[in-house]
């Protein structure tokens, strides 16, 4: 491997989240490693790694390295805490506005026929899921809600378009559409 190769195996093994390869460029400071010789050199590392047991990854904020979805079962038993478990209106609240951005907090009440509690906003907000990208034009100025770049990453994927299609309404069979909770039942 070439010294930018492993220069830029080392950043991705030494950070705590995706570095972008214009990033790379910046922290090189140095005239002979351009953006494209680091593009070069990121291709280089993503063809060497795809024997082993993590890739190198494209996510919505650059690359990153992880395990590959083969090897979690073992992976997860390192781990003694159990993974963050999302209500079901937070999940539905999430999806509407990955699907639907963006969208107000109205139009999420609007489809899911109950109101959105504070909470819910707040703990994607906290988790930097979503944000404020701006203000509908009507009376009151509500806050319109879409994804962020960490929502992406938390998913491991680069952009929007590699969500799942949503099948039709009309597609899907009486059994499996489940009816939505009321506030009341989704706080006990």
């Amino acid at each position: 491997m070439s010294k930018l190769e492993n220069i830029i195996e080392s950043l991705y093994f030494s950070a705590s989240r995706p570095i972008s390869e214009s990033e790379i460029v910046k922290i090189l400071d140095d005239s002979n490693f351009d953006l494209k010789a680091v593009k070069n050199a990121v291709s280089v590392l993503e063809k060497k790694y795809q024997e082993s047991s993590f890739e190198l990854v494209k996510v919505a904020s650059g690359h990153r390295f992880r395990i590959k979805q083969e090897y979690s079962q073992w992976i997860s038993k390192l781990w003694s805490e159990k993974p963050q478990k999302y209500s079901r209106a937070l999940l539905e609240t999430l999806s509407l506005i990955a699907y639907k951005q963006p969208i107000t907090r109205g139009e999420i009440e609007e489809v899911r026929g109950v109101s959105v509690s504070s909470q819910i906003i707040r703990t994607l907000l906290d988790r930097s899921w979503i944000k404020v990208v701006g203000h509908r034009d009507v009376p009151g100025r509500p806050a319109l809600l879409a994804t962020t770049k960490e929502f992406l990453d938390d998913l491991n994927i680069s952009k929007l378009s590699e969500l799942p299609e949503l099948p039709e309404l009309g597609s899907i069979p009486s059994e499996v559409q489940i009816p939505l909770l009321d506030e009341a039942q989704e706080s006990a």
